[in-house]
């Protein structure tokens, strides 16, 4: 079934596309939602008139997605994460982690704009997301997930110390009780 997409729907397409999707899911969801309509030879007509009057706005519009995706290029994220044994995370960096890191270098993309592969990365190494601002404008960005440092375990010399210390402490209260007594 083919559909003129009247939004952007996630792993579908964007606004004003026209997609080939399966019956049930163009009748059920899509054209009910408000999100498609048929794509009629009429509703192609009418479509491509309105792309060509659009088309010196949108230019203006990708101009500014590959400034933004310019920003990109050389600049390097390291997202650090807790791990356990060996190289695995407790929990995951999501594509919501990314934005946050790159909202930090000054680069603003909402998290459902950003693909991570698998959608979540849960071990620590190199690994790339795509990123995208607008439909003619995709980038691939790479990013690095690195352990956050684990903070010096206590050896026995330290601890032994305290342990003296609190049988002075139980020393000092038995010999108070006594006089107490």
């Amino acid at each position: 079934m083919e559909l003129i997409l009247k939004k952007d729907v996630e792993n579908l397409g964007f606004t004003d596309d026209v997609v080939t999707v399966k019956n049930g899911y163009g009748r059920n969801f899509l054209i009910p939602q408000g999100h498609a309509v048929l794509a009629t030879p009429s509703a192609k007509k009418v479509l491509a008139e309105t792309l060509k009057q659009r088309a010196f706005k949108e230019k203006k519009v990708v101009d500014e997605a590959k400034t933004q995706a310019e920003k990109l290029n050389g600049l390097e994220i390291k997202i650090t994460a807790k791990t356990g044994e060996g190289d695995k995370l407790f929990g995951s960096v999501t594509n919501a982690d990314l934005a946050d890191a790159l909202e930090k270098e000054g680069v603003s993309i909402e998290k459902k704009y950003i693909i991570i592969a698998g959608s979540a990365v849960k071990r620590t190494g190199p690994y790339e997301a795509t990123i995208r601002f607008h439909r003619d404008v995709v980038s691939n960005f790479p990013f690095e997930v690195i352990a956050e440092a684990k903070p010096a375990t206590k050896s026995k010399a330290e601890a032994k110390p305290k342990a003296e210390a609190k049988t002075e402490e139980t020393a000092s209260e038995e010999a108070n009780s006594e006089e107490v007594n």
